[in-house]
């Protein structure tokens, strides 16, 4: 897959694309309508997409919400054939361009995009003026069609990034992949902590949560994807999130121990999926204390996943 990152560089192999049109935090099942309509047999199939997130580019300040990381987002796209990503800078100029700016300037002349399809709900523009019928009527008088795709639910439940993400604050990661289409993940560098895991028995690759919504803390069953380096491949596992109130910690992180694994990961990219929350953090009286629940969480996690 190709990434463009500016409507400015985009290479002439680059366009001519059919592309979806969105944020796409989670990619779930709604975004993956929208991309599969976006599926043309005579054009790539590309998505247009803006870094950072519009939400954090107005509200710097507010609570971390996204789904994904952008390389997250990038590798589930991948995994959908995605031939061509173009993540947009989302700054000043851009979130000035008026909406007829937005579709000549970006689309039409910068990406050279042959469809875009939009789902029903989709603004643009400064001041998110524009519709995606008024994409659609810019779209006939630029050189490129526009489908509007409608909202995907099921009975009464609309398939959102809110409603994934009140069901991860829930604790509830089954219900969260019933809507992806896929198991949450959270992906990123195993980074070097304090070793205590070592200590304990439970060797653990930390990884930090920073900028994602963080899901119910806690301990959960999970599946593991090394992505690179000599232990490259699917891992079950255990793993604690959350700030570690045992050790007075307040930074939250992903703390994951792989069965059975023998070897380094430092610096290694591990996607995490949330299969089950298993348990609450919790403060034990004593290291045997949390040794013993450790043993039971990872009994648990065993039989979780071996089911799967």
């Amino acid at each position: 897959m190709r990434i463009t990152r500016h409507w400015t560089e985009t290479a002439p192999e680059a366009r001519g694309a059919s592309v979806a049109l969105g944020n796409f935090d989670g990619v779930h099942c709604g975004h993956q309508r929208v991309i599969d309509l976006a599926r043309r047999p005579d054009m790539p199939l590309g998505i247009v997409t803006f870094e950072p997130h519009p939400r954090e580019y107005f509200s710097p300040g507010a609570a971390p919400f996204r789904l994904m990381n952008r390389e997250a987002r990038a590798n589930r796209l991948a995994r959908l054939g995605v031939a061509e990503l173009y993540e947009l800078p989302f700054d000043a100029r851009l979130a000035g361009l008026s909406a007829e700016a937005f579709a000549r300037e970006v689309l039409a002349e910068g990406l050279g995009v042959g469809h875009v399809v939009v789902g029903a709900d989709f603004c643009f523009g400064q001041g998110r003026t524009g519709t995606a019928t008024d994409l659609a009527r810019l779209g006939a008088g630029l050189g490129f069609q526009v489908t509007i795709a409608p909202l995907l639910a099921t009975g009464d439940r609309v398939f959102s990034s809110t409603a994934i993400r009140t069901a991860l604050s829930e604790g509830r990661p089954r219900d969260a992949a019933s809507m992806l289409g896929h198991w949450h993940r959270i992906e990123g560098p195993v980074l070097h902590g304090e070793k205590r895991g070592r200590e304990l028995g439970y060797p653990t690759a930390n990884m930090s949560i920073a900028g994602l919504h963080p899901p119910r803390f806690g301990v959960y069953a999970v599946l593991v994807d090394v992505a690179d380096g000599p232990h490259r491949g699917r891992h079950h596992g255990v793993a604690s999130l959350g700030v570690r109130p045992m050790f007075g910690e307040n930074v939250p992180n992903l703390e994951t121990h792989l069965f059975d694994f023998r070897g380094e990961l430092y610096g290694t990219h591990l996607s995490v999926a949330l299969v089950e929350h298993l348990r609450d953090e919790l403060r034990f009286d004593s290291l045997d204390a949390l040794i013993t629940r450790m043993d039971a969480d990872s009994a648990r996690a065993r039989a979780i996943l071996s089911a799967l």
